[in-house]
């Protein structure tokens, strides 16, 4: 086993753990441009990876209390018939070409940085939303909202393996602004368990997964993710609000380069 290998999963385990962010926004990237593994391979591998990586944590945030099951089960309500549609549209119609490749990685990317600034400006957004609850999204339009942002999540982790934290953590930020940051790192890994699952599911059966790199991957990422979880709610808040904001502006600029 490379020991480069390792480590990687270990950092980015511990990063998804703390933050629930950086699993695929990170991974992928680092696959393709570290170690020059192919694109598609990289993506069918990442989704095999989160998908194993990301259980150990949900039961770590679970015994933590920072998981928000109510927001899971809506969420997955779309983003699971969304990752089994996107796959059957790889099989049929063929993997995306690099220009809308690369447009998703900038749409992505941009919704990062909209996530920093809400992460960063949390406590002034809750006193306005708190000012002016008649803009905030409540009742069955909050739950109609939260699956259609599954389903777009769904589709968007299918073809590139990325959007399930980065993405994810953007929507439980502005959608539930209550949410500490723990419970959104916790609530964002647990969803995308099921999810990734899926996805990695529709990429063995495509023939995009590397198990000899995946095994490689999870003997670091799991301790790791096992680690950053259970120290996630231990963590202040304001502490971890810049980490995860530093992890995200990372991830942002990986994915523009």
């Amino acid at each position: 086993m490379d020991l480069s290998f390792i480590v990687s999963g270990f950092v980015v385990g511990a990063l998804v753990g703390l933050t629930g962010v950086g699993g695929g926004s990170l991974m992928t990237p680092i696959l393709t441009l570290m170690f020059g593994v192919s694109p598609s391979v990289a993506v069918g591998t990442d989704l095999a990876f989160a998908s194993v990586t990301k259980t150990a944590g949900t039961l770590t945030h679970r015994l933590r209390g920072t998981v928000r099951w109510d927001i899971v089960r809506l969420l997955c309500y779309g983003a699971l018939p969304a990752a089994l549609l996107a796959t059957y549209g790889l099989k049929h119609f063929g993997a995306l070409d690099k220009q809308i490749g690369h447009l998703i990685r900038i749409c992505i990317a941009g919704s990062v940085m909209l996530t920093v600034v809400a992460i960063l400006f949390r406590g002034k957004m809750l006193e306005w939303m708190l000012a002016h609850p008649e803009r905030q999204l409540q009742g069955r339009a909050l739950e109609i909202s939260t699956v259609v942002a599954g389903a777009v999540l769904g589709t968007l982790v299918t073809v590139s393996s990325i959007g399930a934290g980065a993405v994810g953590a953007t929507l439980l930020v502005l959608m539930y602004p209550r949410l500490t940051p723990a419970e959104v790192a916790g609530t964002d890994i647990a969803y995308a368990v099921p999810l990734t699952a899926i996805a990695a599911a529709g990429h063995w059966w495509l023939g995009s997964i590397n198990w000899t790199l995946l095994l490689t991957l999870l003997v670091g990422s799991v301790p790791g993710i096992t680690i950053g979880s259970w120290f996630a709610r231990s963590m202040p808040e304001r502490f971890l609000r810049g980490v995860l904001a530093t992890v995200l502006v990372s991830v942002a600029a990986k994915l523009v380069a």
